[in-house]
């Protein structure tokens, strides 16, 4: 299922994520609101289970002059299938904003790009990313930052292998992560 923002489309999966990336729970908002709504049910049931996935993604960054590629492997280790999950790029420096994104990518802000990497079956295949993106300017390095905003409503116990930060110097060689 996809949605339109501003005539393009968008897949669901990167709609809800940038939906829950911009949630904020009532109880942060009004200190005991949700203490409250549970007094008033009268309710004291334990929270139903979050099923555990393991999602991973690792590739490499390339930066010369103002462009920068991202090849991206994201898979789920399991024990869980995520229906669609939504991995966050994040980069030290500002993108160009007169450019088209790949298909299921968009625009998390100056210097961010959400894209969706689908339905990631336990212990299944990975999906690709690729991207090759232009620069505002043209720095002698950039960070990249990558991480996973949105899971499927799987919760990963080790994060380790999904959050990474790695320094792209402006080479044009392939910097693992």
């Amino acid at each position: 299922m996809q949605m339109r923002r501003r005539g393009l489309l968008m897949p669901l999966s990167v709609v809800l994520a940038t939906a829950a990336a911009m949630t904020v729970p009532a109880a942060a908002v009004v200190p005991g609101a949700a203490a409250s709504a549970t007094e008033r049910a009268g309710a004291s049931s334990a929270a139903a289970p979050v099923p555990e996935a393991d999602i991973a993604h690792h590739g490499h960054v390339t930066l010369w002059a103002d462009r920068i590629r991202i090849r991206l492997r994201t898979e789920n280790r399991g024990p869980t299938d995520v229906p669609a999950s939504t991995v966050r790029l994040r980069f030290s420096a500002p993108l160009s904003v007169r450019q088209q994104l790949p298909p299921g990518c968009l625009w998390g802000g100056r210097a961010a790009v959400l894209c969706e990497t689908g339905a990631l079956p336990s212990g299944g295949q990975a999906r690709q990313t690729a991207l090759e993106l232009r620069l505002a300017g043209r720095p002698a390095e950039v960070v990249l930052r990558v991480d996973t905003v949105w899971s499927g409503g799987t919760r990963d116990a080790d994060s380790r292998n999904d959050e990474h930060t790695v320094l792209a110097p402006s080479t044009g060689d392939a910097y693992a992560f």
